[in-house]
Protein backbone atom coordinates (compact mmCIF):
# COMPACT_ATOMS: atom_id res chain seq x y z
CA UNK A 1 0.00 0.00 0.00
CA UNK A 2 2.83 2.74 0.89
CA UNK A 3 4.65 1.76 -2.77
CA UNK A 4 1.84 2.21 -4.57
CA UNK A 5 0.93 5.84 -2.64
CA UNK A 6 4.49 6.65 -3.28
CA UNK A 7 4.42 5.71 -6.91
CA UNK A 8 1.13 8.11 -7.22
CA UNK A 9 2.71 10.98 -5.04
CA UNK A 10 5.89 10.75 -7.31
CA UNK A 11 3.96 10.45 -10.48
CA UNK A 12 2.12 13.90 -9.27
CA UNK A 13 5.41 15.64 -8.01
CA UNK A 14 7.20 14.88 -11.26
CA UNK A 15 4.43 16.23 -13.59
CA UNK A 16 4.00 19.66 -10.99
CA UNK A 17 8.14 20.11 -10.75
CA UNK A 18 8.26 19.72 -14.77
CA UNK A 19 5.75 22.01 -15.39
CA UNK A 20 7.01 24.84 -12.62
CA UNK A 21 10.76 23.94 -14.10
CA UNK A 22 9.54 24.67 -17.70
CA UNK A 23 7.88 27.66 -16.39
CA UNK A 24 11.09 29.34 -15.59
CA UNK A 25 13.47 27.62 -18.55
CA UNK A 26 11.02 29.20 -20.85
CA UNK A 27 11.33 32.93 -19.16
CA UNK A 28 14.89 32.75 -19.09
CA UNK A 29 15.98 29.64 -21.83
CA UNK A 30 19.36 27.97 -21.64
CA UNK A 31 20.42 30.18 -18.14
CA UNK A 32 23.60 27.66 -16.49
CA UNK A 33 21.21 27.93 -13.04
CA UNK A 34 18.57 26.61 -14.81
CA UNK A 35 19.75 22.99 -14.11
CA UNK A 36 20.43 22.83 -10.47
CA UNK A 37 17.55 25.06 -10.23
CA UNK A 38 15.22 22.22 -11.71
CA UNK A 39 17.19 19.31 -10.38
CA UNK A 40 16.57 20.71 -6.75
CA UNK A 41 12.52 20.98 -7.61
CA UNK A 42 12.72 17.34 -8.56
CA UNK A 43 14.77 16.45 -5.87
CA UNK A 44 13.81 17.97 -2.51
CA UNK A 45 10.01 16.77 -2.28
CA UNK A 46 11.28 13.31 -3.72
CA UNK A 47 13.23 12.30 -1.02
CA UNK A 48 10.81 12.98 1.18
CA UNK A 49 7.64 11.14 -0.78
CA UNK A 50 10.50 7.53 -1.41
CA UNK A 51 11.41 7.89 2.10
CA UNK A 52 14.69 8.23 1.61
CA UNK A 53 17.40 9.79 4.10
CA UNK A 54 20.25 11.65 2.87
CA UNK A 55 23.86 12.34 4.97
CA UNK A 56 25.79 14.85 2.64
CA UNK A 57 29.48 14.92 3.59
CA UNK A 58 30.46 18.75 3.88
CA UNK A 59 32.76 17.97 0.60
CA UNK A 60 29.32 18.12 -1.37
CA UNK A 61 28.53 21.22 -0.50
CA UNK A 62 31.92 22.68 -0.52
CA UNK A 63 32.74 24.80 -2.86
CA UNK A 64 33.63 23.13 -6.35
CA UNK A 65 36.56 24.40 -8.94
CA UNK A 66 34.65 25.47 -12.02
CA UNK A 67 34.91 24.90 -14.94
CA UNK A 68 35.46 20.91 -14.19
CA UNK A 69 33.78 18.03 -15.35
CA UNK A 70 32.07 16.42 -12.65
CA UNK A 71 31.63 12.25 -12.68
CA UNK A 72 29.46 10.60 -10.27
CA UNK A 73 28.13 7.05 -9.80
CA UNK A 74 25.10 5.89 -12.49
CA UNK A 75 22.94 3.40 -10.15
CA UNK A 76 18.96 4.38 -11.01
CA UNK A 77 16.13 6.50 -12.16
CA UNK A 78 16.29 7.71 -8.83
CA UNK A 79 19.51 9.66 -8.96
CA UNK A 80 17.38 12.92 -10.40
CA UNK A 81 16.17 13.09 -6.89
CA UNK A 82 19.30 11.86 -5.14
CA UNK A 83 21.84 13.77 -7.10
CA UNK A 84 19.71 16.47 -7.86
CA UNK A 85 20.03 18.46 -4.41
CA UNK A 86 23.90 18.84 -4.84
CA UNK A 87 24.57 20.17 -8.45
CA UNK A 88 26.67 23.05 -8.10
CA UNK A 89 26.16 26.66 -9.15
CA UNK A 90 26.19 26.81 -13.19
CA UNK A 91 26.28 23.43 -13.61
CA UNK A 92 24.94 21.11 -16.90
CA UNK A 93 24.08 18.00 -18.03
CA UNK A 94 25.38 15.16 -20.75
CA UNK A 95 22.72 13.25 -22.03
CA UNK A 96 21.24 11.50 -24.71
CA UNK A 97 19.92 13.73 -27.89
CA UNK A 98 16.46 11.30 -27.61
CA UNK A 99 15.46 12.72 -24.46
CA UNK A 100 15.03 15.92 -26.25
CA UNK A 101 11.65 14.01 -27.50
CA UNK A 102 10.61 12.79 -24.30
CA UNK A 103 7.19 15.11 -23.65
CA UNK A 104 7.75 17.67 -21.13
CA UNK A 105 10.59 16.70 -19.66
CA UNK A 106 12.61 16.73 -22.67
CA UNK A 107 11.68 20.10 -23.42
CA UNK A 108 12.52 20.75 -19.97
CA UNK A 109 15.74 19.13 -20.05
CA UNK A 110 16.79 21.03 -23.50
CA UNK A 111 15.87 24.20 -22.21
CA UNK A 112 17.81 24.15 -18.79
CA UNK A 113 20.81 24.55 -21.36
CA UNK A 114 22.00 21.01 -21.02
CA UNK A 115 23.97 19.20 -23.84
CA UNK A 116 22.33 16.88 -25.78
CA UNK A 117 24.51 14.37 -27.73
CA UNK A 118 24.11 12.15 -30.30
CA UNK A 119 25.50 9.30 -29.44
CA UNK A 120 24.88 6.64 -31.99
CA UNK A 121 26.49 9.48 -34.01
CA UNK A 122 30.71 9.24 -33.72
CA UNK A 123 31.08 12.46 -35.91
CA UNK A 124 28.76 14.53 -34.34
CA UNK A 125 29.52 13.47 -30.58
CA UNK A 126 32.63 13.98 -31.18
CA UNK A 127 31.62 17.90 -33.21
CA UNK A 128 29.22 18.28 -30.03
CA UNK A 129 32.73 17.88 -27.42
CA UNK A 130 34.82 19.58 -29.64
CA UNK A 131 32.09 22.81 -28.97
CA UNK A 132 32.03 21.98 -25.13
CA UNK A 133 35.30 22.14 -24.63
CA UNK A 134 35.34 26.16 -25.58
CA UNK A 135 31.93 26.78 -24.01
CA UNK A 136 32.92 25.05 -20.22
CA UNK A 137 35.44 28.32 -20.33
CA UNK A 138 33.60 30.64 -21.92
CA UNK A 139 30.46 30.32 -20.41
CA UNK A 140 31.75 29.80 -16.78
CA UNK A 141 30.19 26.30 -16.08
CA UNK A 142 30.88 22.74 -15.44
CA UNK A 143 29.47 19.92 -16.54
CA UNK A 144 27.85 16.68 -14.89
CA UNK A 145 28.73 13.38 -16.64
CA UNK A 146 27.55 10.07 -15.20
CA UNK A 147 30.86 8.04 -16.58
CA UNK A 148 29.44 5.14 -16.95
CA UNK A 149 27.16 5.21 -19.41
CA UNK A 150 24.55 3.07 -18.03
CA UNK A 151 23.02 2.29 -15.00
CA UNK A 152 24.44 -0.40 -12.07
CA UNK A 153 21.66 -1.11 -10.21
CA UNK A 154 23.49 -1.25 -6.99
CA UNK A 155 26.09 -3.84 -8.62
CA UNK A 156 29.09 -2.11 -8.23
CA UNK A 157 30.81 1.01 -10.36
CA UNK A 158 30.72 -0.18 -14.03
CA UNK A 159 33.60 0.04 -16.29
CA UNK A 160 33.94 4.33 -17.61
CA UNK A 161 33.56 5.53 -20.42
CA UNK A 162 36.57 7.82 -21.80
CA UNK A 163 33.96 11.05 -23.18
CA UNK A 164 34.37 12.31 -19.77
CA UNK A 165 37.63 12.17 -19.17
CA UNK A 166 38.52 13.26 -22.89
CA UNK A 167 36.57 16.36 -22.52
CA UNK A 168 38.40 17.41 -19.48
CA UNK A 169 41.71 16.88 -20.83
CA UNK A 170 40.96 18.51 -23.95
CA UNK A 171 39.46 21.64 -21.72
CA UNK A 172 42.06 21.31 -19.20
CA UNK A 173 39.81 21.41 -16.53
CA UNK A 174 39.94 19.10 -13.51
CA UNK A 175 37.81 15.97 -12.71
CA UNK A 176 35.47 16.45 -9.64
CA UNK A 177 34.24 12.72 -8.55
CA UNK A 178 30.90 12.57 -6.34
CA UNK A 179 29.73 9.29 -4.91
CA UNK A 180 26.66 7.75 -3.17
CA UNK A 181 26.92 4.36 -1.42
CA UNK A 182 24.74 1.69 -3.28
CA UNK A 183 21.12 2.94 -2.09
CA UNK A 184 19.16 0.57 -4.11
CA UNK A 185 20.48 -2.49 -2.64
CA UNK A 186 18.99 -1.12 0.72
CA UNK A 187 16.06 0.49 -0.33
CA UNK A 188 12.83 -1.01 0.19
CA UNK A 189 9.98 1.56 -1.19
CA UNK A 190 6.91 -0.01 1.19
CA UNK A 191 9.26 0.94 4.60
CA UNK A 192 8.45 4.18 6.02
CA UNK A 193 12.23 4.22 6.04
CA UNK A 194 12.72 3.25 3.02
CA UNK A 195 16.80 3.70 2.62
CA UNK A 196 19.87 5.49 4.04
CA UNK A 197 21.84 7.22 1.11
CA UNK A 198 26.06 8.93 1.48
CA UNK A 199 26.70 11.60 -0.78
CA UNK A 200 30.45 12.52 -0.81
CA UNK A 201 32.57 14.62 -3.12
CA UNK A 202 36.60 13.71 -3.47
CA UNK A 203 39.42 16.26 -4.03
CA UNK A 204 39.46 17.44 -7.77
CA UNK A 205 42.11 15.18 -10.00
CA UNK A 206 43.92 17.92 -11.93
CA UNK A 207 44.37 16.96 -15.67
CA UNK A 208 47.14 20.02 -16.19
CA UNK A 209 49.56 18.76 -18.58
CA UNK A 210 47.77 15.60 -19.92
CA UNK A 211 47.22 14.65 -23.02
CA UNK A 212 45.29 12.23 -25.05
CA UNK A 213 47.72 9.32 -24.00
CA UNK A 214 46.90 10.06 -20.47
CA UNK A 215 43.45 9.56 -21.04
CA UNK A 216 43.42 5.79 -19.81
CA UNK A 217 45.38 6.40 -16.43
CA UNK A 218 43.36 9.28 -15.61
CA UNK A 219 40.35 6.49 -15.93
CA UNK A 220 41.82 4.21 -14.00
CA UNK A 221 43.06 6.42 -11.06
CA UNK A 222 39.35 8.52 -10.54
CA UNK A 223 37.57 4.99 -11.18
CA UNK A 224 39.91 3.31 -8.14
CA UNK A 225 39.36 6.47 -6.15
CA UNK A 226 35.66 6.67 -6.31
CA UNK A 227 35.53 2.36 -6.16
CA UNK A 228 37.35 2.84 -2.94
CA UNK A 229 34.97 5.70 -1.64
CA UNK A 230 31.78 3.82 -2.58
CA UNK A 231 32.80 0.99 -0.42
CA UNK A 232 33.54 3.00 2.44
CA UNK A 233 30.03 4.41 2.03
CA UNK A 234 28.16 1.07 1.69
CA UNK A 235 30.21 0.34 5.42
CA UNK A 236 29.02 3.03 6.90
CA UNK A 237 25.41 3.14 5.25
CA UNK A 238 25.35 -0.53 7.11
CA UNK A 239 26.56 0.67 10.19
CA UNK A 240 25.46 4.12 10.82
CA UNK A 241 22.19 6.02 10.87
CA UNK A 242 21.92 8.72 8.47
CA UNK A 243 21.21 11.41 11.20
CA UNK A 244 22.92 14.50 11.36
CA UNK A 245 22.26 18.00 10.45
CA UNK A 246 22.38 17.52 6.82
CA UNK A 247 20.18 14.51 7.05
CA UNK A 248 17.46 15.00 4.78
CA UNK A 249 14.57 12.75 7.01
CA UNK A 250 11.73 10.68 5.51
Amino acid sequence: MLFALRMLLLSVHFVVATLAGLTVCILRPFNPENTPLCARLYALPALRILGLRVRLDPSVVADQPRPAVIVANHLSNHDLFVFGQVVPHRTVSLGKQSLKWLPLFGQLYWLAGNVLIQRGNAVRARQAMTQLNDTLHARDISIWIFAEGTRSHGRGLGPFKKGAFQLAINAGVPIVPICSNNYVRQMRLNRWHSGDVILKALPPISTEGLGADDVPALMARCHAEMAACIAELDRQASSEPATDRNATPA
